[in-house]
């Protein structure tokens, strides 16, 4: 439940993408294992998480502290995974809530476990020609883990 700002940055060298310039862009973000062999089984354990908490989210945005972002969406079936639309011409914080903690998919639950590793991949994109948000212009991603 707690918030943590992650700061969207246009990053592009001068003169690069002009296309882009006065346009929105489309940020996708999702918290995904880390580990390769939990990717393996990434849909089950995802499932497993929604059966025994109805209702709850891994991801969420905690609008009233973001700044910049338009119109924020959150699929009610993938629960990993926000997306919003940002300019990056204006200063745009982003602040996120994971709700789930790296402990819920250890196998042993009696304290002490080392917890598994989430990654947090934000993917953004531009708007084409047929005016959705399909051409990619960026990833980025970096590991995380979630305790109480």
């Amino acid at each position: 439940g707690q918030s943590y700002e992650i700061r969207m940055l246009d990053n592009r060298k001068l003169g690069e993408l002009p296309e882009i310039n006065g346009k929105l862009v489309k940020s996708i973000f999702r918290v995904v294992f880390h580990d390769r062999r939990l990717q393996y089984t990434e849909h089950q354990q995802l499932e497993g998480w929604r059966w025994n908490r109805p209702g709850d989210r891994i991801l969420d945005i905690d609008i009233p502290m973001s700044v910049g972002i338009i119109d924020p969406r959150a699929n009610p079936t993938q629960l990993n995974t926000v997306e919003f639309l940002w300019d990056p011409a204006k200063r745009t914080s982003v602040f996120i809530q994971v709700h789930c903690i790296s402990t819920e998919f250890t196998l042993r639950k009696h304290g002490g476990e080392k917890g598994v590793p989430f990654r947090v991949q934000i993917d953004t994109f531009r708007e084409g020609p047929a005016g959705d948000y399909s051409e990619h212009l960026h990833s980025a991603s970096c590991q995380i883990k979630v305790f109480k």
